[in-house]
């Protein structure tokens, strides 16, 4: 009986080894090589399906500096669901544990998904920010006014201002106040068009109005000009951890999703700097009859994530570039996951 016992344990032994190797084989990476313009997002795009991934691996590596390039040479291990760099002294492990690629996988370079700042998505006017002047009247007393259309400033020589000086036109709307400590954090500023000073005195001035994104009138604010043009924002590390709050939408719509324009609590005096990536995320509540106190907390849902465009002193505009469920005012903002 024992003998029996013996050869069927070895019989299992021999049984299991060929299912354990098999796995790991199954397991072993294939090791892509960086190539020139290659990116994070690029590779999380291409090896795993998911663009959204590589702050995660970025993260993970504190080798990489900047998310936004990463040098030729590095190698990355290509798991099914996640992706790993290679660190310093391992390059020969890696070489040695490289298994042939499927043909056309490694063959083009990645390229990088660029953020797009239109120049439209206006800001918080701070407290201690004032406005350099104001449209004070229309050619013909004129009410309504757009491109290529004549209006009186009060900004003159006084201010410094002299013929050719750009001025960006706003409209100052609702003050925005702190979802949590009801604090008056600013006034959106919607952005009306441009104009351009032509005859200026001690203290006013006739202008012509060069663009116009929506009508124009009397009252509106000029500030200090804004390239109106078209840019890319690059992603860039936060230097400090950031944990902030979504105080309001561009919109003003309740249901925030990819592509809207928000407005954070967050800006340079925080550390917040145009690239930064936030996550979104909201404390789920626990329901003390099932805990029995045994947990004090449960792990913060991720909601999206955003891209800061524009900073202010204490206050940011950002682009919410994923949303994975409704992102409201008041939710949660951190520079990463715990």
């Amino acid at each position: 009986m024992k003998n029996r016992m013996i050869a069927l344990v070895l019989l299992l032994l021999a049984l299991l080894v060929p299912c354990s190797a098999l796995a790991a084989e199954q397991d072993e990476p294939t090791v892509y090589i960086v190539k020139k313009g290659d990116t994070l997002w690029g590779l999380s795009e291409r090896f795993i399906r998911d663009p959204y991934y590589w702050p995660n691996m970025w993260s993970k590596n504190s080798q990489i500096t900047n998310p936004h390039f990463i040098y030729p040479g590095q190698m990355v291990r290509v798991f099914s669901d996640h992706l790993e760099f290679v660190p310093k002294g391992g390059e020969a492990v890696a070489q040695k544990a490289q298994a042939p690629a499927p043909a056309g996988v490694f063959k083009d370079v990645a390229e990088e998904k660029t953020f797009l700042v239109r120049g439209s998505e206006g800001f918080l006017m701070e407290k201690n920010i004032t406005p350099a002047g104001y449209v004070v009247g229309g050619h013909h007393d004129r009410i309504v006014l757009g491109e290529d259309d004549i209006v009186f400033t009060d900004i003159g020589t006084n201010n410094g201002a002299k013929a050719g000086d750009k001025f960006s036109v706003f409209r100052k709307d609702a003050s925005v106040s702190h979802p949590l400590t009801s604090e008056i954090m600013g006034y959106k500023m919607v952005p009306l068009g441009t104009l351009q000073l032509t005859d200026v005195e001690q203290r006013a001035s006739r202008a012509i109005i060069t663009k116009s994104y929506k009508e124009i009138s009397p009252g509106s604010y000029l500030m200090p000009y804004r390239s109106g043009k078209r840019h890319e924002i690059s992603l860039k590390m936060p230097t400090r951890e950031l944990k902030g709050y979504i105080i309001e939408s561009y919109s003003g719509t309740t249901i925030i999703a990819a592509g809207d324009i928000v407005y954070i609590d967050l800006g340079r005096s925080q550390g917040v700097e145009p690239g930064n990536m936030l996550y979104v995320v909201r404390d789920v509540t626990i329901d003390q009859r099932y805990v029995q106190g045994r947990i004090d907390r449960l792990p913060q849902e991720l909601l999206g994530a955003l891209v800061v465009l524009e900073t202010g002193q204490s206050t940011a505009s950002a682009l919410v570039v994923k949303s994975i469920d409704a992102i409201y005012k008041g939710d949660k903002l951190v520079s990463r996951i715990k």
